[in-house]
């Protein structure tokens, strides 16, 4: 899965190359970017919730519902953080999305950070990103070696743009760490099978170390499944495709959260 959405990415990767031998490249975004893993700190399991149009397992998962109009619901239903999925063949995203999410919020609720979820792995995507309002990308440890991904955390931190380091398992997590990554994001879903399973995250919880902040991701639909993952010593969740499969994105986080609203 990881070749196929990285030869997704080569068209546009030739573009920005295009872009930056022009000299044409947007400049870094000029607002203020929230702290991404200061909004995950709080006593109890912070939800990063995610803009998610359609995925490789499930197809389109919910194509009718704005990305304006899901921040605004997930703002006031208690979101942490908010994840928006930018990548387009496989997902349905676009880089707009990122400023229609910043711009729909309003009052405190703007300081929510948002997270550039995509497969990035080129120093000029986080170039692209730093043109955007994210506060945070995702970097996949597995895409790259350890220098690699030195480099692109360090590139990403002199834009003021904090990274997501997403593992599989326990050979990923040293890669990640070694690398310098202080936020670690345990995928639950296998490539092979797209699959999802807790255990993952729940095998592999005691290798945090001191200092980091923990996510899990994927196949987190209940709010047991919070409690379980928090008591684990995880700071925060993603979910995605469990809030945007019906209607209102905004009421199944109340549900999850354990909320009646």
């Amino acid at each position: 899965m990881l070749d196929r959405f990285r030869k997704a990415k080569a068209q546009e990767i030739a573009r920005l190359q295009q872009l930056k031998q022009a000299g044409a490249m947007p400049a870094p975004w000029p607002g203020v970017r929230p702290g991404f893993a200061a909004a995950l700190m709080g006593p109890d399991c912070a939800i990063i919730a995610e803009y998610k149009r359609a995925s490789p397992s499930k197809g389109a998962i919910n194509l009718e519902i704005s990305p304006a109009q899901c921040a605004r619901e997930y703002a006031a239903a208690g979101a942490d953080a908010l994840s928006v999925l930018t990548e387009a063949v496989y997902f349905k995203g676009s880089l707009d999305y990122l400023f229609a999410m910043r711009s729909a919020q309003s009052g405190p609720e703007a300081r929510l950070p948002l997270l550039r979820k995509d497969f990035i792995f080129q120093p000029l995507q986080v170039e692209m990103t730093a043109a955007t309002p994210a506060s945070a990308l995702l970097l996949i440890a597995r895409m790259l070696d350890r220098e690699q991904l030195e480099a692109l955390i360090r590139l990403a931190a002199s834009f003021g743009l904090e990274c997501v380091v997403e593992i599989f398992d326990e050979a990923d997590f040293e890669l990640a760490a070694s690398a310098g990554a202080g936020l670690i994001q345990v995928n639950n879903r296998d490539l092979a099978s797209l699959q999802t399973d807790l255990n993952r995250s729940f095998k592999l919880a005691h290798l945090k170390q001191s200092g980091q902040v923990w996510i899990s991701a994927s196949g987190i639909t209940r709010p047991t499944d919070l409690q379980a993952l928090h008591a684990a010593g995880y700071d925060a969740v993603l979910v995605g495709s469990s809030l945007m499969a019906g209607k209102s994105p905004g009421q199944a986080l109340h549900q999850l959260r354990g909320c009646n609203a």
